[in-house]
């Protein structure tokens, strides 16, 4: 089999690409978050720069480390913010390269979803996106040795991505994780209102969220499907925006992190 890897299109831009400093900024920001008393079985967590919501992301990832043992496989759904289409799009690469080295892709499972209509192979809106990518660090950070799925989710119902999530659950040696910023631009105080709604629906299994109060609300919506069907709690583990962290409060992006459990 021929062997290729997406190469970081963000790196040195969302995160440092000199792999010390990333490791350092990691650290710094799992040392500042809360750990949660729960296993996760599943995270929602933020995906834009670190200065915005690395801290928020760490208050997801931070309840690994008690587990990290046990994962040996990570399914990673985002967001296209690049490419419109419809379905879901996996990549044709055999693993995907941070500063922190490669993570080889779980390749019989990519195989296995080819048969669903909702899935295809589409490296194009795999190349420049970040939704999935700055997850990478933090779980290499975290997590010793694993394979990764990685999904862009394009237009599709709750059902279609809930049936991908079904098919790839496994047991404890699966995480999912889906990766979502909250609302975008507003107002400091709007977009607090906003997002405290979206956590109200998050929290409460409602599978109906719109791109307006979450970029990621396509896998959200799935998650929650298949986690109500699971039984999974959600807890709530952070909520803040860039206005808390770095930049002006006019015009700010939500970030929230949950743990299923």
């Amino acid at each position: 089999m021929t062997t290729s890897t997406r190469s970081p299109a963000v790196s040195g831009l969302f995160y440092p690409d000199d792999a010390n400093e990333l490791t350092t900024q990691i650290a710094h920001y799992l040392a500042q978050a809360e750990a949660a008393d729960c296993r996760p079985k599943a995270l929602i967590a933020p995906h834009a720069g670190y200065m915005y919501s690395g801290l928020t992301a760490a208050y997801a990832y931070k309840n690994l480390i008690p587990i990290a043992g046990d994962i040996s496989r990570v399914v990673l759904l985002g967001p296209s913010h690049r490419v419109g289409f419809s379905g879901m799009a996996v990549p044709s690469s055999t693993a995907f390269g941070t500063p922190l080295g490669d993570v080889p892709l779980d390749l019989d499972a990519i195989e296995a979803l080819s048969a669903l209509p909702q899935i295809a192979r589409r490296d194009d809106a795999h190349a420049a996106e970040h939704s999935l990518e700055v997850h990478l660090p933090f779980l290499q950070h975290i997590l010793s040795d694993f394979k990764l799925l990685p999904i862009v989710v394009g237009d599709c119902t709750a059902e279609e991505v809930s049936e991908v999530i079904e098919r790839l659950w496994g047991k404890e040696e699966t995480l999912i994780v889906v990766s979502s910023d909250l609302s975008h631009f507003h107002d400091y105080g709007q977009a607090q209102e906003i997002d405290r709604r979206t956590g109200q629906l998050i929290e409460n299994y409602v599978p109906e969220l719109v791109g307006a109060q979450a970029c990621g609300c396509k896998p959200i919506n799935g998650l929650l499907l298949s986690a109500r069907r699971h039984g999974l709690s959600i807890q709530p583990l952070d909520m803040r925006n860039s206005g808390d962290t770095s930049g002006p409060k006019d015009r700010v992006v939500g970030y929230a992190s949950y743990a299923l459990h």
